[in-house]
Parts: C-alpha cells; sequence; structure tokens
C-alpha cells in the first residue's frame, strides 16, 4: 500500500472501544441540559410561569417585564450548570446551524464583573448577516441581521454555552433562515385543521402537527477518512471500486452492532437525552457501516430542532470515538444511501391523532377527511414537494438501492385503496337516502378492523401511508427537515381550506353536514386518483406509467427547482403567509447557486485526485511493468522475452488506455467547467453543470476504479472500499 493508506489502516487495526458508562438511568439524563417547563417552574415567578406557557402554547408575545425576569432565571439556571456564556442559536439557509457565542460578564468597575443576562439579550441579537446566503435579499456590505429567541423551542446547554434557539432575518424584515417559514406553516396547518375539526368535536382548539424522523448515517474510521480527500472535501467517495463483498449478503441489517460503534452510539445517545433528544432506537442498516437512529415523534418544530442538534452532536462525539460520521445521501457507489424519513402526523389538544382510523363512524369520516386532503395536497403540489428535497447529494440516491424515486406518488396499501374505490363509487350524485347514509356509515365504521391487514410498507414510495402517519421517505440525511416539512405542512393547510369552503357551499345549498364531506371527499378521491400507487416504484413500468398519467420525473435538482417558477407555487406560499415572493425567489437563488458550488467542488476535487494522486500512482505500476518486460527481454532475447512477456505487454496496454481515457475525460470536463464559469445567470450555471460537467464525472470513475483493480495495491493510494466499508 501507499504509505499514508498503510499508515491510516494499521491505525484501524489497533483500535480499541472507548468505555463509555453510565451511573443509573438512562431517564435520569432526560432533558436535565434543558430549561424546560419544569425548571421554568422552578426558576419564575407564577405568574410569569403562566405567561411563559401561554406563550410557547398560544404563541402569546411577552412584554419586556416578563422577558428580563425569563432572562434572569435562565441565566441563574445556565450559571448552576456551568455555563460561562450564550449564544442565539439559528438556521440559516447553509443547511447547518450557526451560533455566536457572548459571555454572561460585565465589568462593572476596576477589578470587578458580574454575570449579566437581560431581556433584550434574551430577546433579540444582531449577528452579521452578510456572509450567509440571503439569494439577492441584500447586498454583501449590509451586514445587518436580527436573531429572534422562539420561545416555543427551549433552551439548552451545550459544553458550558447557553443555547437559544432563534429566527434569523434580514434588516428589512425577510427570512433568511428556516425556523421563520416553518413556524408559519405550523401555524397555517394549526388554524386550517382546526377548523375543519368543528365539524366533528367542539372540543379542539389547537392541532398540532408532529414530526417523527429517522435519521441514516455511515461512519468510517478517521484514519481511512482523513487518506480520503474526497470523503474529506465533499462527504462521498468520488472514486471507488465496489468490494467483492458489499451489501448483497444482507448479512449487516439489524446484524449485531460492532462494539466500537456500539460505545460511539450509547454516548451519543445519552448527550441527546440530556438535551431531551428522545432518541430510543438504534440499529445496522442494509449496507456495511450503514447505521440509523431514530426518536419518539415531538411536536414539528422542536423535532426539528432536535435533529439539527443530533447531526451536530454526532459529528462532535464520532472524533471522540476515532469515527467520522457521513451524512451525505450517496457516499459509496454500489450500496444503500442514506435517507431522512420524515413520519408526518396531526394531533388535536384532545389527543387524537387525525390520521389514526377510529372506532366508529364518526371519528373515521374525520380521519378519511384528513387522509384524502393529505393526498390531494400532494397529488396538487408533487412538483413543489420534489423541488423541496432536491439536492446534489440526493440526486445520488434517489431511485437507486432502496431509495424512492423522483417520481412522486402516494402509497396507501390494498385496504384504504379499497375503501377509497368504493366511497368514489357508491356515493350517488342526487341527495342520498337514509339507508345510503347508513350503508356508508357502516362501510367507514369497518376501516380499524380493515386496517389491522394493512400492515406491508412500501420501500419504493417517497410518500406512503403507514398507518397512522405519512412517511415522507425521499427526504435526504443531510437536509434540514424543515424544507419538506415548509412545504407538507403549508400545501395541507392550503388543501384543507380550499375543502372547508367546499363543504361550506354544499351544506348552504341544502345538503347535511356528512353529506357534503362525503360527497367533497369523493371529488377529491376522484381528481388525485393517478398520484396513488401501489406498486414498485423501482421498476421502469413506473416510469412509463408515470409518464401516462401526467406525472412528472425530474430526475435531477436543477429541473427540480425550476419548479418555483411556477405563479402558483408564488401564490400559494404569499397567501398562506409562509414566503414572500422576495423569500421565494431567495430560496431558488440559493438552493441553485448551492448545486452549483457542490458540483464545482466535486469536480475540482475529482480533477485534483486523478493528475495527483491516481496518475502517479499508475506511472509508478507501469514503470514497474516496463522494467519487468525489458528485464524478461535482457535475459531471453527479444523474440522470447516479448513472448514471455506478453501477459505483461497486455496489462500495460490496459492500464495506459484506461489512464489516457481517464486523463482526456478529465481535461474534458475541466473545459466544460470553465464555461459553465462563464455562465452569469445562475440557474443557466447550474443546468450547465449538471448538463455538461457532472455528465463527464461516471467516465472518469469508471476508469479510475478499473484502474483500481489492475494495479498493485501496495501502490494504490486511497483506502479502498473494503477497507473503509468494514469496521474492525
Amino acid at each position: 500500500m501507499a504509505t499514508k493508506r498503510l499508515n491510516a489502516y494499521n491505525d484501524v487495526l489497533n483500535r480499541t472501544p472507548k468505555s463509555v458508562e453510565l451511573d443509573g438511568k438512562l431517564s435520569d439524563l432526560f432533558g436535565t441540559l434543558v430549561f424546560h417547563s419544569d425548571v421554568m417552574r422552578e426558576y419564575l415567578p407564577s405568574d410569569t410561569y403562566k405567561s411563559m406557557m401561554e406563550a410557547i402554547n398560544t404563541g402569546a408575545r411577552l412584554d419586556r417585564k416578563l422577558a428580563d425576569q425569563v432572562a434572569t432565571a435562565m441565566k441563574d439556571w445556565a450559571l448552576s450548570k456551568g455555563a460561562t456564556h450564550y449564544t442565539h442559536w439559528f438556521q440559516p439557509l447553509t443547511g447547518t446551524t450557526a451560533e455566536k457565542h457572548d459571555a454572561f460578564l460585565k465589568p462593572i468597575g476596576p477589578g470587578r464583573a458580574i454575570e449579566r443576562f437581560d431581556g433584550d439579550m434574551l430577546v433579540q441579537q444582531e449577528p452579521d448577516a452578510s456572509s450567509f446566503p440571503n439569494g439577492g435579499i441584500r447586498n454583501t456590505f449590509e451586514a445587518r441581521g436580527y436573531t429572534a429567541w422562539d420561545p416555543s423551542s427551549p433552551a439548552f446547554i451545550i459544553g458550558k454555552t447557553l443555547c437559544i434557539p432563534t429566527i434569523f432575518i434580514s434588516y428589512t424584515g425577510e427570512s433568511l433562515d428556516y425556523k421563520t417559514p416553518l413556524l408559519r406553516a405550523l401555524n397555517c396547518i394549526d388554524k386550517a385543521s382546526v377548523d375543519v375539526c368543528q365539524y366533528f368535536d367542539k372540543n379542539v382548539n389547537k392541532v398540532i402537527a408532529t414530526l417523527g424522523w429517522e435519521q441514516e448515517y455511515f461512519l468510517v474510521d478517521q484514519a481511512l477518512f482523513n487518506a480520503r480527500p474526497d470523503l474529506m472535501m465533499t462527504g462521498r467517495a468520488l472514486f471507488g471500486h465496489a468490494p467483492a463483498k458489499g451489501q448483497q449478503l444482507d448479512d449487516h441489517y439489524f446484524g449485531s452492532i460492532p462494539e466500537r460503534v456500539n460505545a460511539f452510539m450509547r454516548e451519543y445517545e445519552m448527550e441527546s437525552l440530556r438535551l431531551g433528544i428522545p432518541v430510543t432506537t438504534r440499529h445496522n442498516e442494509v449496507a456495511p457501516n450503514q447505521f440509523e437512529c431514530a426518536p419518539i415523534f415531538e411536536e414539528c418544530n422542536l423535532a426539528n430542532d432536535h435533529n439539527l442538534l443530533l447531526m451536530d452532536l454526532m459529528e462532535k462525539i464520532a472524533r471522540k470515538h476515532d469515527f467520522r460520521v457521513l451524512l451525505h445521501e450517496k457516499p459509496f457507489a454500489g450500496v444503500n444511501g442514506s435517507g431522512k424519513h420524515n413520519n408526518w402526523s396531526l394531533g388535536t389538544n384532545t389527543g387524537v391523532n387525525l390520521l389514526a382510523p377510529g372506532k366508529n363512524p364518526k371519528s373515521n369520516l374525520q380521519f378519511l377527511t384528513f387522509f384524502v386532503n393529505t393526498i390531494m395536497a400532494i397529488h396538487d403540489n408533487a412538483d413543489l414537494l420534489r423541488a423541496s428535497i432536491a439536492s446534489a447529494g440526493n440526486d445520488h440516491r434517489l431511485g437507486a438501492n432502496e431509495a424512492p424515486p423522483a417520481i412522486i406518488s402516494a402509497f396507501i396499501g390494498s385496504s384504504l385503496t379499497t375503501l377509497l374505490d368504493d366511497l368514489e363509487k357508491n356515493i350517488k350524485a342526487g341527495k342520498m337516502t337514509p339507508q345510503d347514509k347508513t350503508e356508508l356509515k357502516l362501510n367507514i365504521g369497518k376501516i380499524p378492523q380493515i386496517l389491522l391487514d394493512n400492515t406491508d410498507r412500501n420501500r419504493t414510495s417517497p410518500f406512503a401511508f403507514t398507518g397512522n402517519k405519512f412517511e415522507f421517505r425521499a427526504v435526504g440525511s443531510s437536509a434540514n427537515c424543515a424544507s419538506a416539512m415548509i412545504v407538507i405542512n403549508t400545501i395541507v393547510a392550503n388543501q384543507l381550506i380550499k375543502f372547508k369552503k367546499a363543504v361550506d357551499s354544499r351544506i348552504v345549498k341544502g345538503e347535511g353536514k356528512d353529506e357534503a364531506i362525503l360527497k367533497e371527499l369523493q371529488v377529491l378521491i376522484k381528481a388525485s386518483k393517478k398520484i396513488r400507487f401501489e406498486g414498485n416504484g423501482y421498476g421502469d413500468e413506473w416510469v412509463k406509467e408515470a409518464e401516462k398519467r401526467g406525472l412528472s420525473n425530474r430526475k435531477d435538482t436543477p429541473r427540480a427547482l425550476q419548479a418555483y417558477h411556477d405563479k402558483s407555487i408564488e401564490k400559494l406560499f404569499e397567501s398562506m403567509g409562509v414566503l414572500s415572493p422576495r423569500e421565494l425567489e431567495a430560496r431558488r437563488e440559493i438552493e441553485f447557486e448551492g448545486y452549483v458550488l457542490k458540483i464545482q467542488i466535486e469536480s475540482r476535487l475529482m480533477g485534483d485526485l486523478v493528475n495527483n494522486n491516481i496518475i502517479p500512482a499508475v506511472l509508478a505500476y507501469q514503470n514497474k511493468l516496463i522494467q519487468n518486460i525489458h528485464g524478461m527481454i535482457s535475459i531471453f532475447g527479444e523474440k522470447e522475452g516479448k513472448a514471455m512477456a506478453n501477459t505483461q505487454i497486455e496489462i500495460l496496454k490496459q492500464v495506459n488506455h484506461h489512464m489516457a481515457s481517464m486523463k482526456s475525460a478529465s481535461e474534458i470536463m475541466l473545459a466544460e467547467r470553465k464555461k459553465a464559469n462563464a455562465v452569469e445567470d445562475v440557474e443557466e450555471k447550474a443546468l450547465a453543470y449538471c448538463d455538461t460537467v457532472k455528465v463527464h464525472f461516471d467516465e472518469i470513475r469508471y476508469h479510475a476504479d478499473k484502474l483500481e483493480l489492475i494495479v498493485e495495491d501496495e501502490l494504490w493510494p486511497l483506502p479502498k472500499f473494503r477497507e473503509l466499508l468494514f469496521i474492525r
């Protein structure tokens, strides 16, 4: 092996698990570093505590006096936990989190200081906004931006720093983050759902969108990671031949967790629990070195904060265990990629899951109402939903190795398909007779019994109903969940508003409430039928069938993002108060630019590895072959020597062919990249990078991976998949 690779591999073989011990029970850890309601009750005056809980539950504004009291309590609690600094913790449009730490310290005279933290510091801060993506909302020299406290997500402590979840807006008030539009969307779904729930239960005055994410990730040893510039710079292996053994034996899935990995998992789980993240599940995933964790579902905004926190925790703790976490959607070709399945549902203040079938016709009619309206929302906004999960990394994953295709469809299972088909056919056009109503109610009342057998899941569906929730499986593992959740909650809220308007119109015209609801559901069932698909989403047959149905198949990110040009999408977000046209346009620009930069980095690094790592190794191997051939000729004479060295000569020809082809494709890619860089419009540049630069990646990789199989192992400079994918 090459020296760097050999040293890295020897380092791996000497690893021993780091001991992680727990005194007591896991439950004793939960929320110990969170300023949650019980802590607030202890530290706040009773009236302030009540106002604070009202602000959390209803969004009511806290006045300045109360903010000062909360800040003092928060500071006292944080100091008792050893904190020395505080930060506004926010989610800029980079896709990661951001923080600027300030000390509680305030000098009050020569040699004297006190700890200070008041309401102004809690409620609002002014970080420099000039270097965050803004999509043209502001000029680079305009640095002012504001973070503002989100009381609905509790403060927490990491290390010695009190972290306060906040929104992030520009000087002129536009959102520069993910949290702001998510909170707006959650407010929309709350109001729209409550209005529809009033048909069934007058006691419902609050509906909460819930999210349960499942986080998939890969682990690689840190020494091997450091010997792979592509993993370090891009998060994925740009080169690497598939090992003889990958995931084909299915022996890794749910298998015994390696002890080093187990120690890492135990530590990040304990730290997660301290931060109130209810992580309960861990297991091996399908691909070697791939794993998954998942928490109990939570309110959507809090769940999203917790997912971002967990990703940060995993990165930090992995280093302590000599690992690196790969959150890229497709770090290794030929094995499964990683997703972040978003399990979404709606719950009421009365304790009802609106997407769970009930025990009687009335509750099941409510279930059908929210179920069918969700499917209709997906039908009408499939392109927008696809755009919400578009990324350079996810393009590698979608439609391959147990990831859903880029075609948006909904899977509901055979039992519910039969029920919807029956409802579509059986509701009569005229006024329903009492017998008709009774028959329908009886059928609806059988839903729980039918669903007992509806336990199968469709892993090839991007949007699948799984019993009491929808699972959006197409979200990428590195994504901020908010991107998809903003869209889902907005489009469902919009659809519920339209549904209520249509039902109310029917009632005004003399139809009974249940009859009006059922007949409107029939309209939606018919209108949304083409989005429902129960078969294999991986097959070519589905691509052809989807085209017949008129469903979009936006296979790459630039074309997926073009959906944002649709005026109906702009109108939707503006009418719902989630994103202004300017904010939406900014996000479109940022997404296109992000795609360009990621492909640009991969292209540059690919060329660098070809020229500075692979070709030198190949030349060294060629020289050894040439020396061997000359040696054979020198000893046995030209004719006999050449005949005896025929194998070496053939290998030399193969090596030269692949090296020349790789180098040629790399030079063409470089020329195309220069042309693409000259394009000024960011959308056209993204398309150019997709269609004229990225298209050369596979050819370059093909020849490089062939060379990996030919060049002797001792000379190959990059750790191979057989080393990276199997933790020892």
